[in-house]
């Protein structure tokens, strides 16, 4: 490990060269991050190893979806089991299948968290048509990802208004639920969500430390600091860039820790250590 401060990576890709590529995600690499030569390829377990080595990266959460795992995806759990977890991507408009696809590497492999991305289907997370996730994930004792803010690419944002979550979590106050992405420029509504709702969080995927806004740091210094959670996106970000501007952030004694370890530690590991699988169940 290098000297940089602890961390855990909560979003990370490694198939971005293989899998298939939309014009709107061709959109946001070129336009928006610059980046399309660095973030379209496959990376392989070594390298990714090497690059969390050398930002001080002790575990990555592998992106993979539910439906139709990448068996490359797979692959870094399965031979590194101590430095990699998999999150899930999943389509709510199929209903129990997908439910049912979760559920399955759930029992098989180690997931930590499922995620959901509201504007690839444009339909806010409050629809009927997520429930059936939401609940599952409550009896697997799984947190579940949904994107906010405007995203990046041209594709529609206000199905990602934090406040279409407010009546979740209502319904479901067991849900572990984290925006992902941030929350721009709804950072104010999300912040107040946060505060009234206590398993609600927030993931800085894809979201550079240095354009926090003002009011996050504030939130992260005071009421929110176990709600805020380190991810870059690799490699849309890059882990030294991201760890690297965040040592930079204005924030109080032990603050950083909880941002870039100890707050996903507690959440996704700490959960996958006693969380019961479906065969375990009663």
């Amino acid at each position: 490990m290098s000297d940089m401060p602890r961390a855990i990576d909560t979003f990370v890709n490694v198939t971005m060269g293989s899998v298939a590529r939309p014009q709107w995600l061709v959109r946001v690499a070129e336009d928006y991050f610059n980046r399309a030569d660095a973030i379209f390829r496959d990376i392989d377990v070594p390298e990714l190893i090497d690059a969390m080595d050398a930002a001080g990266v002790a575990k990555a959460i592998i992106t993979t979806t539910a439906e139709e795992p990448s068996e490359h995806a797979l692959s870094f759990p399965r031979a590194h089991p101590e430095r990699f977890a998999l999150s899930l991507s999943l389509d709510p408009r199929n209903g129990m299948a997908s439910v049912r696809a979760l559920e399955r590497l759930v029992r098989d492999e180690p997931v930590v968290l499922a995620r959901i991305t509201p504007f690839m289907i444009n339909l806010p997370p409050d629809d009927r048509v997520y429930y059936p996730v939401y609940a599952r994930c409550i009896d697997l004792d799984l947190p579940i990802a949904i994107n906010t803010g405007i995203p990046g690419p041209p594709m529609p944002g206000r199905c990602q208004d934090p406040m279409y979550l407010d009546e979740v979590c209502v319904f479901f106050p067991e849900l572990k639920l984290v925006m992902a992405h941030g929350a721009d420029p709804w950072w104010d509504v999300a912040i107040r969500l946060m505060l009234k709702y206590r398993n609600l969080y927030l993931q800085t995927s894809a979201y550079a430390p240095r354009y926090f806004p003002p009011q996050l740091i504030h939130f992260m210094n005071t009421r929110g600091q176990d709600k805020i959670m380190f991810a870059s996106d690799h490699p849309v970000l890059s882990f030294d860039r991201c760890i690297k501007e965040a040592a930079a952030l204005d924030l109080r004694e032990g603050v950083l820790d909880k941002f870039l370890y100890a707050n996903a530690e507690r959440l996704f590991f700490s959960a996958q250590d006693a969380a019961p699988r479906p065969d375990e169940e009663s």
